[in-house]
């Protein structure tokens, strides 16, 4: 697989979430991955939603979780722009997703990334040239 893949939050906060050692482990091997490959894109919103939910849903300290926000900082971060917003309001217009996922759709389309990885989002739908993935799906025939 080749090309430019974004990690949206819930696959960060899988990691580090031991209710679920599968996930936690499918997680890790694609952060993994991508840190190796040096194909791996966040956003800053999604290092600013990983903090918050780290802390708040799964009893991270502040210090562990900033930690994991300096790890996570290695991947390419995205930014965004007023004009980014305005696209981000089109695709939630268009799509129906919720304006936080626009936000992470379009960066992930800033980006250039093949692939989003989401568990939140319908696999398999893309919008222009990013396929939407959950990292966790299991395979037909499993």
């Amino acid at each position: 697989m080749s090309g430019r893949e974004f990690i949206d939050t819930d696959v960060l906060i899988h990691a580090d979430d031991d209710r679920n050692p599968e996930k936690r482990r499918q997680a890790r091997d694609l952060i993994r991955r991508l840190m190796v490959s040096r194909r791996g894109v966040v956003s800053l919103q999604v290092l600013q939603e990983f903090f918050a939910a780290a802390t708040r849903k799964i009893g991270l300290s502040s210090d562990h979780a900033r930690r994991r926000v300096v790890v996570y900082s290695r991947f390419d971060v995205v930014a965004f722009a007023p004009a980014d917003l305005l696209a981000a309001i089109d695709l939630h217009r268009i799509h129906r997703f919720s304006i936080w996922d626009s936000l992470i759709v379009r960066a992930a389309l800033n980006a250039n990334c093949a692939t989003l990885h989401s568990e939140d989002m319908s696999p398999g739908h893309r919008i222009e040239s990013l396929a939407i993935s959950n990292p966790f799906a299991v395979p037909h025939g499993n």
